[in-house]
């Protein structure tokens, strides 16, 4: 049985880590006009540990997108310079949206992994009721 409970936490794992990135993308896009914000970026890392099942990650450390942000030009805008400009945001709502599907993508399959595992364990007790 304890395949089957490994199994699950590796698929709990990966659920957890593709949430937290959902998060992130989320947090993402409802910050596209922000002036000055920096998209987030999630990483994921293995698991370590003497619990630790083989192949379960957990979220790694946040990043901020270092590319440049750009420079719009509205001589209204409260944070404007002398010259008008102020700093955008570099969240590309099309790379925020593909990341959100994908990651909506990976949940759902170690959702599919998990109730897999589920259903087989149930077939197994069944039997050995027998």
């Amino acid at each position: 049985m304890t395949d089957f409970s490994s199994a699950l936490s590796v698929a709990a794992s990966g659920m957890r880590a593709q949430a937290a990135r959902i998060g992130h993308v989320s947090e993402n896009i409802a910050n596209a006009d922000t002036p000055g914000y920096r998209r987030k970026l999630t990483s994921f890392e293995v698991m370590r540990g003497p619990d630790a099942p083989a192949g379960a990650v957990q979220p790694g450390r946040v990043m901020l997108d270092r590319s440049e942000l750009p420079r719009l030009y509205d001589p209204d805008h409260p944070m404007a310079d002398a010259e008008g400009h102020y700093l955008g945001s570099n969240v590309d709502l099309v790379v925020e949206l593909a990341d959100a599907r994908e990651a909506q993508r990976s949940y759902e399959a170690n959702l599919r992994v998990f109730d897999q595992v589920r259903q087989m364990s149930s077939a197994l007790n069944d039997l050995l009721r027998r």
